[in-house]
């Protein structure tokens, strides 16, 4: 996906945090001038909806127990995380 876009993985990865409702801050680290100037390249774009929907399914996780015992039994208490 860096390519389709044109932007590396970690501007890629930093991109789609930031996009994330749940994340409120996201803290990056460089070693040098280089790193930091790469990871500012991941603000003032956009992914698209569809780029989103990809990254979400490549990260997304099984919940643990009791989590996806009570999403089973009981759906209408639980509804999915959207």
């Amino acid at each position: 996906m860096s390519r389709e876009v044109g932007k590396t993985i970690a501007q890629v990865a930093l991109n789609w945090l930031l996009g994330r409702p749940s994340i409120a801050t996201v803290i990056v680290g460089a070693r040098n001038e280089e790193q930091l100037r790469q990871n500012l390249g991941a603000v003032g774009w956009k992914l698209s909806a569809e780029q989103v929907k990809k990254l979400d399914a490549a990260s997304a996780v099984q919940p643990s127990y009791p989590a996806w015992h009570q999403r089973s039994t009981f759906p209408d208490r639980n509804p999915p995380s959207v």
